[in-house]
């Protein structure tokens, strides 16, 4: 009896956890290519960039700064100690300025 139960819970939770993430989705998730959504949210006008970012090749904290609208990415990464070893993977947390100055 406990085991069906537990079992029932947990088909509920997969079901609850299927239809949140169903219900997140949006369009700009769905784009083609080797666009990110970061990308598609510019080209939906929404905020630039995601508050987490995977850096990609070419990229810089100087360029991901300018495109995400965050001036203090090195300050708010305590795990990047060297500004200029930014390589591709890298997982940083964005706080675009305009979304700081709108919480004060």
């Amino acid at each position: 009896m406990a085991e069906r139960k537990c079992s029932c819970c947990l088909a509920l939770l997969v079901a609850l956890a299927l239809l949140l993430g169903y219900s997140q989705t949006s369009k700009s998730e769905f784009v083609v290519g080797e666009e990110t959504l970061a990308n598609a949210n510019i080209i939906n006008g929404d905020m630039p960039c995601d508050e987490i970012y995977v850096v990609r090749e070419g990229e810089t904290l100087q360029t991901i700064s300018a495109k995400c609208e965050d001036p203090f990415i090195l300050e708010n990464n305590p795990h990047i100690y060297d500004p200029d070893d930014v390589y591709p993977g890298l997982v940083i947390t964005i706080t675009p300025f305009r979304e700081r100055s709108s919480l004060k």
